[in-house]
């Protein structure tokens, strides 16, 4: 066998081994996650079983379409460049598609906790807070004509 295949064999096994990591990394950790997003824990597992095979045809689907090399491959060094780029971009779709799960995820316990919150209206003022105590401005002209300010006696009636 020569290099290319050799490298063909080395990236279909680095490629699947990383899918399958992360998607059991992935299912395992985001569960409670989803279980927040969604407060329903049958509907977090049903969504987390989707997602996971969701990812697995998404990656596994570019892993074999990324497969083929143009360019030949001479020797050991040329398979090696030629496999780290073929394994980065892999890595990169991975984060890729995490990412945007994560944020689209995200994006909906948002809406559902604004609805939430919009089911439960604030609660209507009963009375008004009592005056804070500290200094009182001055009124240089007196009382006004509503009546003294707090603390101060009414004046007397006129005779």
């Amino acid at each position: 066998m020569d290099a290319k295949v050799w490298m063909y064999l080395a990236y279909l096994t680095v490629s699947i081994g990383l899918t399958v990591w992360v998607a059991r990394a992935l299912s395992r950790n985001g569960l409670v996650f989803l279980e927040d997003v969604f407060a329903d824990k049958r509907l977090a597992d049903a969504v987390n079983s989707l997602l996971v095979v969701g990812f697995y045809l998404l990656n596994l689907g570019y892993v074999t379409v990324a497969m083929k090399e143009a360019d030949p491959v001479g020797d050991t060094s040329q398979a090696l460049e030629q496999l780290s780029m073929k394994v980065g971009l892999v890595l990169l779709v991975l984060g890729a598609l995490h990412f945007f799960n994560v944020f689209a995820l995200g994006r909906y316990r948002r809406g559902r906790l604004r609805q939430q919150a919009a089911a439960h209206p604030p609660l209507a003022p009963i009375g008004y807070l009592p005056p804070q105590g500290g200094p009182r401005p001055v009124n240089p002209a007196g009382p006004t004509p509503a009546g003294p300010t707090p603390g101060q006696t009414p004046p007397a009636p006129p005779r």
